[in-house]
């Protein structure tokens, strides 16, 4: 056994000494390989200045800009902003001023400062610039790369052609700043404004709201006259537009419920308000049913799922219950958690507050029931009543659009996004 060890512990040494020289020889080897090529083998380091320039440039966020009219907004809008978001870290939203609508389309339905309260809620604007022309030139173009930081200029795959019929992203294509989001088809300002040319008066038009110029209405045995929107809702749309998070075990959980048709400046306030008194605010989107029973059967103008989207894409919305029932219930209040139920004082109809069946009674016998005074006395027949007074000039204003839209529809192909 002694014999046995010896041999192993002198193999060791012979095969430790044979890698030694083996290793000198490589060594030696690249001493002589340096020392023949001469110091420039041997890579420089970037100096400590330019490491830390190109981090910072790495690091700094990549800011995109979107213009539009944003008259009306609907969902198509939100969702043009949401592709825009995603192009970059930071959107940027030019809303074009009143005087330039004016100038390039006709009258807007909302004005300036409403169309900023509903750009500013929506939940992928990081910031807005009032007042924005409608055309890009060279100098305000310059002043977006400059003053902004703005890196590229979005809009969608439709044209956006000017009155001289030249490209209105011409100069931002050619800078090479540019770049196209798919088009949210199935709604349009247009679409929403004005269903037939031959209105006349307030119940006619508010007939063509509902029904629609040429189109179906779904009467389905509801006794709603609800126009067949052109939207094709999916599951995807849905959670693209939903927040991913819940409520936690002690939030204070505040639920508001409504129609909100026509989403507009009123109702972003009201929920501005709602979501102050709590941690989560949960929305509860009516029926069509529901309000064409309360409202009458013209009612409402945009579709359940296209309502949802709106209110979804508002910054200051967790979650809405798509669908919600007339009456607040004891197990509703129980099932969601809620806190505090919430209601406006501006409403289309508010007889049902000294009803018998008030669907708040529930929430109000609990002590948990609170009216918010809303900031602005605007409601979904206020934004019919400005079309109904406006009704030429946006006759006019939806010939020209009708026009482009059926050439856009006619030369449309398959644009790849989201």
């Amino acid at each position: 056994m002694a014999m046995e060890a010896g041999s192993g512990s002198a193999g060791c040494s012979a095969r430790t000494l044979a890698a030694c020289v083996i290793g000198g020889i490589v060594l030696g080897a690249s001493v002589l390989a340096l020392h023949l090529t001469g110091p420039t083998a041997i890579p420089s380091l970037p100096p400590l200045d330019a490491v830390r320039r190109r981090f910072r440039r790495r690091r700094r966020p990549v800011r995109v800009y979107m213009d539009g009219c944003f008259d009306m907004m609907h969902y198509g809008h939100c969702n043009a902003l949401r592709q825009a978001r995603a192009l970059g870290d930071e959107l940027i939203v030019g809303v074009i001023s009143d005087e330039e609508i004016k100038a390039n389309k006709g009258p807007p339905v909302t004005p300036l400062h409403e169309r900023m309260i509903m750009v500013r809620a929506v939940k992928w604007v990081d910031d807005i610039i009032p007042d924005a022309p409608y055309a890009i030139t060279e100098e305000f173009m310059n002043k977006l790369f400059t003053e902004y930081d703005i890196d590229y200029i979005i809009h969608g795959d439709d044209p956006c052609l000017l009155p001289d019929g030249t490209d209105a992203y011409a100069l931002a294509k050619k800078a090479g700043r540019y770049k196209q989001i798919k088009r949210t088809e199935g709604v349009s300002t247009t679409d929403i404004v004005e269903r037939s040319s031959d209105a006349h008066n307030h119940s006619s038009l508010q007939r063509q709201f509902s029904s629609g110029h040429g189109q179906k209405v779904d009467d389905g045995g509801s006794g709603s006259g609800t126009r067949v929107s052109h939207f094709l809702p999916t599951s995807r749309r849905i959670v693209q537009f939903s927040n991913s998070r819940g409520p936690g075990p002690d939030s204070r959980i505040v639920y508001i419920d409504g129609a909100f048709d026509l989403f507009h400046a009123g109702h972003v306030e009201i929920l501005r308000l709602a979501r102050e008194l709590g941690d989560f605010l949960l929305v509860g989107i009516h029926t069509d049913q529901t309000i064409s029973s309360t409202r009458g059967r013209h009612r409402p103008i945009m579709n359940l799922h296209e309502r949802s989207l709106s209110v979804l894409a508002c910054r200051y919305v967790d979650e809405v219950i798509i669908g919600a029932p007339w009456d607040v219930s004891k197990d509703m209040i129980t099932t969601f958690n809620i806190s505090l139920v919430v209601h406006g004082t501006i409403a289309e109809n508010m007889d049902f507050m000294e009803d018998d069946s008030n669907p708040y009674a529930v929430p109000k016998a609990m002590g948990i029931y609170r009216r918010l005074e809303s900031p602005l006395d605007i409601t979904t027949s206020t934004i019919i009543r400005r079309i109904v007074a406006n009704h030429e000039a946006y006759q006019k204003r939806n010939e020209k659009k009708e026009a482009s839209e059926k050439k856009y529809y006619e030369s449309k192909s398959f644009v790849n996004g989201e």
